[in-house]
């Protein structure tokens, strides 16, 4: 499940767990927040698109750290006229992390954690693997002969050259 959300005046695509960096927010550390303006959601392949937002769609967030991001160098020239200036900017972000996307106050699905689905399908591949388990390889290069080395072609001595036949 994942969601278009305008933050801040840009838009963001958003899925819950994931951390987005978004334009400084005035947010405490740790503060949660509710983001309203839900453009589009996808949920398992049903799209609903807003008109301009989808209604009854919150994404809940946390503020993580108050961060700046590399720093960017201007440097303008004009050419022949001697002039040069150099800036830099650093831009300031909030790190957001998503904790949920869908209606305001409604509960968590609650899904099963990645390691039990992966434990409850090892049983089945392993059976799998040793159905299609074949024998080692023989090494190839062990079975084949030496080639024979071929004869070196000697060659014909050089043409004279025009300087050659004058003397």
């Amino acid at each position: 499940m994942y969601a278009i959300v305008e933050i801040a005046g840009q838009q963001f695509k958003v899925e819950e767990g994931k951390k987005i960096f978004v334009h400084r927010l005035e947010a405490a550390e740790g503060e949660s927040l509710d983001f309203e303006k839900v453009l589009l959601l996808d949920n398992d392949g049903t799209v609903t698109v807003g008109e301009p937002l989808v209604p009854n769609t919150v994404v809940e967030g946390k503020v993580v750290a108050h961060v700046r991001g590399d720093k960017v160098i201007i440097f303008k020239k004009k050419r022949r006229k001697g002039y040069q200036k150099r800036t830099g900017h650093r831009q300031d972000f909030t790190q957001v992390e998503i904790l949920s996307i869908g209606a305001p106050g409604a509960p968590k699905k609650k899904t099963a954690p990645k390691a039990e689905k992966k434990a409850a399908e090892a049983p089945v591949a392993e059976e799998v693997k040793a159905e299609t388990k074949k024998a080692p390889a023989r090494k190839a290069a062990a079975a084949k002969e030496p080639a024979e080395k071929k004869e070196a072609v000697k060659k014909a001595p050089a043409k004279s050259t025009k300087k050659q036949a004058k003397e």
